[in-house]
């Protein structure tokens, strides 16, 4: 369900702003993006785990909330985001 080491390092070094960057809101989209795909196959197949459910709803609106941030401060770099994720906004 989470996402290991070795892609969490290429999503920071994909989507980084500058170097040593690990908490940009382009970064923590994209780490949220990844788990949230995980638990989505996980609730899939399981139906009746209710817990991972109620997480990964936590983590829809986590990533909603940065998105409505980004999208607040800077537009085109919320845009770019989007494209790059494949996310429906």
């Amino acid at each position: 369900m989470s996402i290991t080491a070795e892609r969490k390092k290429e999503l920071i070094n994909e989507f980084a702003v500058s170097n040593n960057d690990t908490g940009s809101v382009e970064v923590q989209v994209s780490v949220l993006t990844e788990r949230i795909h995980n638990l989505t196959a996980h609730v899939k197949d399981r139906k009746k785990d209710f817990s991972s459910t109620r997480g990964l709803i936590k983590l829809v609106g986590k990533r909603r909330r940065l998105l409505n941030y980004l999208k607040d401060k800077a537009v085109d770099r919320y845009n770019s985001l989007i494209a790059k994720l494949g996310l429906k906004r």
